[in-house]
């Protein structure tokens, strides 16, 4: 299998450690060489944080290049739209779509100057109602397995593969939430994959 590059980005409080921690853990668990990186901005303050996953037979560097990511997973818009440019002409995106506005915006020193929505529909994001679906399932804080879950779709691990993993990493109080989250998202990236033929 030639290297994969997943790169997950969101903010603080997202879950997007737990997200790269459970796909590197699948990966693991596959056979497969895996090399994780994280960098994390004023997390605790809204900032942006950013995990990179990479898999294969062989994997020589836990970070990439623009251009050379396969999957780009964010949790929100405008952090896809900052990592965008990381994606190779291959890659797809899936975004929550939620649009957390950084506080300088909030309190109206600066402003979102382009339509983020409409600048990452140029580049075929696939917009998810993951935080949505996951208060519908009864798991709030479970938008980032909502997010797993759609992407599950497009690699090359086994569904079972991934509730094991999710089962042996969330909480037990939990598990039940997480399960219907990544069921869900998978059902979301099923129909798309429907709509796009």
């Amino acid at each position: 299998m030639d290297t994969k590059t997943v790169l997950l980005c969101g903010v603080g409080g997202q879950g997007t450690i737990l997200a790269a921690d459970i796909l590197a853990k699948v990966a693991a668990a596959a056979g497969l060489k895996v090399k994780l990186s994280e960098v994390h901005g004023m997390a605790q303050r809204g900032g942006s944080v950013t995990t990179i996953v990479r898999f294969g037979e062989k994997v020589h560097s836990p970070v990439t290049d623009p251009g050379c990511v396969d999957a780009l997973v964010s949790f929100e818009i405008l952090e896809a739209l900052r990592n965008a440019h990381f994606l190779s002409s291959e890659g797809i995106i899936f975004v929550n779509d939620e649009l957390n506005e950084p506080m300088s915006v909030r309190i109206g020193a600066q402003k979102i100057e382009n339509d983020p929505v409409a600048e990452l529909k140029k580049r075929k994001a696939h917009f998810i109602p993951a935080t949505e679906t996951a208060i519908s399932v009864g798991s709030p804080r479970s938008a980032n397995v909502v997010l797993l879950g759609a992407l599950s779709r497009v690699l090359p691990f086994d569904e079972n593969l991934w509730l094991d993993v999710i089962e042996a990493r969330v909480p037990e109080k939990t598990l039940e939430g997480n399960i219907a989250a990544f069921k869900a998202g998978r059902g979301f990236s099923s129909r798309m994959d429907k709509e796009e033929r």
